[in-house]
């Protein structure tokens, strides 16, 4: 095996020329890269410059139509998986490959040949301790995958390449689904498994920080093609970014002021269960305005999504009532609220807020198949759809062929902004943002942020769900901290201080955090 004699600081994976061409683009274009053991290299670029399908080249999923691959010095070429997990490659991918119904144990160890034929649970156990132990994971091995946090899970991904032998682990987008807490946990075990002489490969859209708290060198790719190697020593965020979007990206959100204007959400007293049936949302009451972003700031699972699908109609309250625009609306339904002007743009764009399938003109369809002007007596109107969706494509920058694309074809960024421009299209009064830059790259990050400020100068409000809290401090009229399903104290933004709100975050009283 190549990789079994490798000292730190040697090249372990080199790629020279790969090139990839898909239908009508050029994914990858000459791309040029290598890896040390011992080092942290990371990947960047946008969404949809290239780095899933290098990602997969060098994991084994696809083949490169020119170029070639290098392990430990020799040249390879894979087949598939099976033959990059062999020479001692392993990947993290973005979405979890585990079995929720099994245990944390029963999932690395799946489809393992040293499982054989009759499983031996105890001495597998044992190995994987060890593993823990060398490399500092805590995590309960008999516990069922759908009892842990995402951050588990990403532990439990890593600990299955690891149990299989990879000497060289590839991360895609390794805390794109975690919490600050997660996320500062992560970072200390990718600094202890690349001590221990492990080569790291992780691909990031966003969250540059990570890219300087953790990495030696940083790729950049822009189109397909690398644009720009340097030490991460000798980088900055800002200039990540513009190498990445090939502008300078602005981090500061401009916000002018606006003058409130007439409620237009009023909660009282709301509570809402769980799917587990559990109480997850007590007794939360606030009112917002024209002209305001009400930002609500906690660490996932604490009550935000309950809160969100509540007031959307797409979980039934227990207790309290929802006024929108003066009329009590707590018991109408989901498509009664979007009719009044209530838009919603959920956490999850592929699984929630799409239809892979469906290309982008049936996608847009999905908020106006009940309008008259789109539909007569059943009949849906092609003609006026394509129009609109090309209008929505234009107006959000959305990279696509053509509207016929379906969305499973788009990146992230340009999903979301099919969802965003399908949303405000309709004018909304109020729009309920659910994580709407999780996952993105700078540039499209920064478009979704202003498309939000820009609707709060024309009269709508926006409710804020946020796990970045410099996002919510830096865009919200007011920050709401929640805890445990309870609304912990609503601070005007100006007065929002970064430790106070994230002391609240962690259920610390109003009285302690401003002390």
């Amino acid at each position: 095996m190549p990789l079994n004699n490798i000292k730190h600081g040697d090249t372990v994976l080199e790629a020279k020329g790969i090139t990839k061409r898909f239908p009508g683009v050029v994914a990858n274009d000459h791309i040029d890269f290598e890896i040390k053991a011992g080092e942290v290299h990371a990947i960047l670029g946008e969404n949809g410059a290239g780095k899933t399908t290098l990602m997969n080249i060098l994991f084994g999923l696809y083949q490169p139509d020119e170029g070639e691959l290098f392990v430990g010095g020799e040249n390879v070429s894979f087949k598939s998986p099976l033959d990059a997990i062999d020479l001692g490659i392993g990947m993290v991918h973005q979405h979890r490959k585990l079995v929720p119904a099994h245990s944390v144990i029963e999932n690395i160890i799946l489809g393992h040949p040293k499982a054989g034929k009759i499983l031996d649970l105890k001495r597998a156990e044992e190995e994987i301790h060890e593993l823990s132990r060398k490399y500092g994971f805590k995590i309960d091995l008999r516990a069922k995958v759908w009892q842990i946090s995402e951050g588990e899970k990403q532990l439990v991904e890593i600990l299955k390449a690891l149990y299989r032998g990879a000497k060289i682990l590839i991360l895609d987008e390794p805390t794109s689904a975690l919490t600050p807490i997660e996320t500062e946990m992560l970072m200390e075990s990718i600094k202890t498994m690349s001590s221990e002489d492990l080569a790291i490969v992780p691909f990031i859209t966003h969250k540059l920080p990570i890219v300087l708290g953790i990495s030696e060198r940083v790729t950049v790719l822009r189109h397909g093609k690398v644009v720009s190697r340097l030490k991460t020593s000798e980088a900055t965020m800002k200039r990540l970014a513009r190498e990445m979007v090939g502008r300078e990206v602005i981090f500061r959100v401009e916000k002018e002021e606006v003058e409130r204007g007439a409620p237009v959400l009023e909660v009282e007293n709301l509570s809402a269960l769980n799917d587990k049936g559990l109480t997850a949302l007590k007794g939360a009451s606030f009112s917002i305005h024209e002209g305001e972003i009400f930002g609500i700031a906690g660490i996932s699972g604490n009550g935000q999504s309950e809160l969100v699908e509540t007031i959307a109609g797409l979980r039934k309250e227990q207790e309290g009532k929802i006024i929108f625009n003066g009329q009590n609306i707590s018991h109408t339904s989901s498509l009664e609220r979007w009719q009044a002007g209530i838009g919603y743009i959920p956490a999850d764009r592929i699984d929630v807020g799409s239809i892979g399938e469906f290309s982008l003109i049936e996608n847009i369809l999905m908020n106006y198949y009940f309008d008259e002007d789109f539909s007569n007596r059943g009949i849906l109107d092609y003609k006026k759809a394509r129009k609109l969706t090309n209008k929505i494509i234009d107006e959000f920058g959305v990279a696509t062929p053509n509207p016929e694309t379906t969305a499973k074809c788009l990146s992230g960024g340009n999903l979301q902004k099919i969802i965003l421009g399908r949303v405000l299209s309709r004018k909304p009064k109020l729009i309920i943002a659910d994580l709407p830059s999780q996952g993105l790259d700078v540039g499209a990050t920064e478009f979704i942020r202003n498309k939000l400020i820009e609707t709060r100068g024309e009269k709508a409000c926006v409710i804020l769900i946020s796990e970045d809290l410099d996002e919510i401090l830096s865009m919200s009229d007011w920050v709401v901290p929640i805890y445990e399903g309870e609304i912990m104290d609503i601070i005007p933004g100006e007065e929002a201080k970064r430790e106070g709100v994230g002391a609240m975050m962690a259920g610390v009283k109003l009285e302690e955090a401003r002390s």
